[in-house]
Parts: C-alpha cells; sequence; structure tokens
C-alpha cells in the first residue's frame, strides 16, 4: 500500500516565526544601542524573509561596524535559539510517520537559517525530507518546489498528499496547484475573498495533523 504524504510550512505553521522576530529585534536594537523606534523598521526588512543580503542592507543603513557575515550569522545563531515547536505537534508529527504516512517540511528561506530552526526544535528527528527553496531556487508557489519536497521524503506527486501552511498563494494555492489537498491554519484571520479555498481550515499545526489522521484511517478503509 503507498505511503501518503503531508508536507508542512515551516515559519507560522510549525513554528511562531512573528513572535520570534518580535523577541529578535527587541534584542539586536538593544545590543547595537538603537533607539526603541526603529524596531518595526527592523522588523520590516527581516518580515517576509532573510537572507545575508538583507543584513548588508541593515549593517549599511545602522553604519554597523561588524561584517555582513557576521551580522547574518548571529541572527541565525539568535533565531534559531528562541524558535520552539509545540510539544504536541512534535508528537503529532511522529504519530503522523507512525501511521504510514511520509512527513515532510516545504519551506521557502535561507537554508543555513531554516535548517538550523529545523534542528533547534527537534522537527528535522521527526520529519522523512526537508526542502528549502534556496536548495534549489524552486520557490512556493512553484509545483517544482513540491515535487522536489516530496522527493525529499521519498515520494511523488501524483501519488495523494497533503500541504499545511498559513500562506494562502504560497502553501495553499501552490499545493492545490501541485495536486495535493490543503490544510490552511488560519491563525485568526479571514481567508481571501477572491481566492478558491483550501479544503480545510484549523487555527493551528495540531488540528491539521488531526485532520490528516482522521483521513488516512478513512483512506487505509478504503484501500484494504
Amino acid at each position: 500500500m503507498r505511503r501518503l504524504l503531508v508536507l508542512f510550512d515551516l515559519d507560522n505553521t510549525l513554528v511562531d516565526r512573528r513572535g520570534t522576530l518580535a523577541d529578535w529585534a527587541a534584542g539586536f536594537i538593544a545590543r547595537h544601542g538603537l533607539d526603541d523606534e526603529e524596531q518595526a523598521h527592523l522588523l520590516d526588512m527581516v518580515a517576509e524573509r532573510a537572507y545575508p543580503s538583507t543584513f548588508d542592507a541593515i549593517r549599511s543603513q545602522y553604519r554597523l561596524p561588524m561584517s555582513t557575515d557576521e551580522l547574518w550569522r548571529a541572527y541565525c545563531i539568535d533565531v534559531a535559539a528562541m524558535a520552539s515547536c509545540p510539544a504536541e505537534v512534535l508528537d503529532g508529527l511522529d504519530e503522523l510517520r507512525a501511521a504510514g504516512l511520509r512527513v515532510g517540511v516545504a519551506t521557502n528561506g535561507a537554508a543555513d537559517i531554516q535548517r538550523a530552526k529545523l534542528r533547534v526544535t527537534g522537527i528535522s528527528e521527526r520529519v522523512d525530507g526537508v526542502f528549502v527553496s534556496e536548495d534549489a531556487d524552486a520557490r512556493k508557489p512553484q509545483p517544482r518546489h513540491f515535487a522536489l519536497a516530496a522527493a525529499r521524503c521519498g515520494a511523488v506527486l501524483g501519488e495523494g498528499g497533503w500541504m499545511v501552511g498559513d500562506n494562502p498563494v504560497n502553501d495553499i494555492g501552490g499545493g492545490r496547484s501541485a495536486g495535493l489537498n490543503t490544510i490552511w491554519i488560519g491563525n485568526d484571520r479571514s481567508w481571501p475573498p477572491d481566492d478558491p479555498g483550501p479544503d480545510h481550515t484549523v487555527p493551528h499545526a495540531r488540528a491539521a495533523i488531526d485532520v490528516v489522521l482522521l483521513h488516512s484511517v478513512d483512506h487505509r478503509r478504503a484501500t484494504a
């Protein structure tokens, strides 16, 4: 019997990136003696996605004495150390694999910071594969991103599966285009009215895991 695939977004799905970045920005401002009013602007600079080039711009704007590489490495270490994944979600990843599913992470971003977060939180030990967009210059919502993520898990698209994430375009629209069922982590937001909706909407990753587990039972019964 084939093993169904379930892919998870990382930021604001398995880990709380927004809260982590707010804590990081406060610490960065205090460490470098910047005005408190700069925190919002600093967050804007790293909000969508942070890369070494982002810290080249930060270094220039605030005339910081350290190199771009030093700033980037410090960011990776600090943010990874602050990242956490709820215990019930980690347990849920184990439950999915025990139920016979292939479990993976499909995330945009720089490979070093994303993999550091996965390692520190313990997520990397609980999944079959990880694909970060920088690995092969394939970003969600491109179908190629999902195909490569599936391959990292030993699966292929077209055999059935799920995409779980918080971004309506990258995760839900992209997952749908890749032929996956979709679960949206709403985080108390309303779905964009003009976009096709996800298959399921849930408040957090643990609830998404429960949906997949329930459907996997139905799938096993149907194919038994």
